[in-house]
């Protein structure tokens, strides 16, 4: 039973269990990523995880205390040069253990070990994600303009079909207003007609009288 036993020995001495810590934590800052066995990988996370928190502080301190853990002035400079600035926003987890399935022969459980931060796989599918939430408040946004300008398509059709039918009254009452004229016209010249025709009869008629008499 493993009752109390917080610490994986993995098998191997102390001194051979720190310089095999020590070499995997460089190959895992130069790589970025290794291939090793699931139990190598969850020690190695708690022995390097100190090392990236320490390296934001950038110091002569805090560069010596890495070196007496890795004993590779190369991997130190990377680690200060290019990993701290990447990591300086995160606030722990900055390694990823990925399964890979087991190994053929001993068939011992194997993995990836990573750095969070240089996934760029990870990285642009977090990025999608994000472009994916604005688009669909953009979505939203976009229906939102939809149905306002359909709205305002509506009441511009509505105010038109009003101007329309106020023309057409218009049209109708100056029709009207002309049969009213033409009406008016018509009763004029058959009034003026009448009369003519009244005073020709009347003149006739004098003259009739006239040549009575005097015959």
């Amino acid at each position: 039973m493993r009752h109390g036993n917080k610490v994986n020995h993995l098998g191997r001495k102390t001194g051979h269990r720190k310089a095999m810590l020590s070499n995997m934590a460089c190959s895992l800052i130069e790589h970025k990523r290794i291939t090793t066995t699931l139990a190598k990988a969850k020690t190695l996370r708690v022995f390097v995880e100190p090392i990236l928190t320490k390296s934001k502080d950038d110091s002569t301190h805090s560069r010596r205390i890495v070196f007496s853990y890795l004993q590779n002035k190369e991997v130190v400079a990377e680690l200060f040069r290019d990993v701290a600035p990447k990591i300086s926003n995160r606030n722990g987890g900055y390694t990823r253990i990925i399964r890979t399935g087991n190994r053929l022969g001993d068939n011992a459980e194997m993995c990836l070990i990573e750095l969070v931060d240089f996934n760029e796989i990870y990285t642009k599918d977090a990025a999608k994600k994000t472009t994916r939430r604005s688009r669909r408040a953009g979505a939203k946004k976009a229906d939102e303009n939809v149905a306002i300008d359909a709205q305002t398509e509506v009441t511009e059709e509505a105010v038109i079909v009003e101007e329309n039918v106020d023309t057409v009254v218009e049209n109708e009452a100056v029709v009207e207003e002309v049969n009213n004229e033409d009406s008016e016209a018509v009763e004029n010249v058959e009034d003026s007609t009448s009369t003519d025709s009244t005073e020709n009869d009347t003149a006739s008629s004098e003259e009739d009288n006239k040549e009575e008499s005097a015959s």
